[in-house]
């Protein structure tokens, strides 16, 4: 799937400005003030970069984003391609660094997910949209 054209801009703005402009996303009805990342993934089929800007919690010196897609009934292509290949490299503000991605276990899971769900509440929707067809995964990235 082709990411969305404001998420494209969303990576542009951050990028240029190194982070001071689009660090915190307003949401789409600009009432937010969530703090997003962005995250580089290898494509697993195409070996091209892919960066997506993600909404994220902090634990400890972890990074924690989710991978819901809006509740959509498959997990998202970056989510794949972590899976795939675990070294990322994720920027937050002007911080560019190697980090290890791996998916929360289930017993991390839940308190994982109450933290991130406090940040940006409508991933609770994004659940139950989803519960039909899969868990949406809650990522881990720690820095390398």
């Amino acid at each position: 799937m082709a990411q969305a054209d404001w998420a494209k801009e969303h990576v542009h703005r951050y990028r240029a400005s190194n982070g001071s402009d689009g660090h915190i996303w307003t949401g789409f009805d600009g009432s937010g003030n969530f703090p997003c990342l962005l995250l580089t993934t290898k494509g697993r089929k195409s070996g091209k970069n892919r960066t997506t800007p993600l909404i994220y919690g902090k634990k400890g010196d972890s990074f924690i984003v989710i991978a819901s897609q809006g509740g959509r009934p498959v997990h998202p292509g970056w989510y794949h391609n972590l899976n795939a290949e675990p070294r990322v490299e994720v920027q937050v503000k002007d911080r560019l660094f190697e980090a290890d991605a791996r998916t929360a276990t289930e017993d991390k899971r839940a308190a994982l997910w109450s933290m991130m769900a406090e940040i940006y509440p409508p991933y609770n929707d994004y659940q139950k949209k989803a519960d039909a067809t899969r868990q949406i995964p809650v990522v881990i990235l720690t820095p390398a």
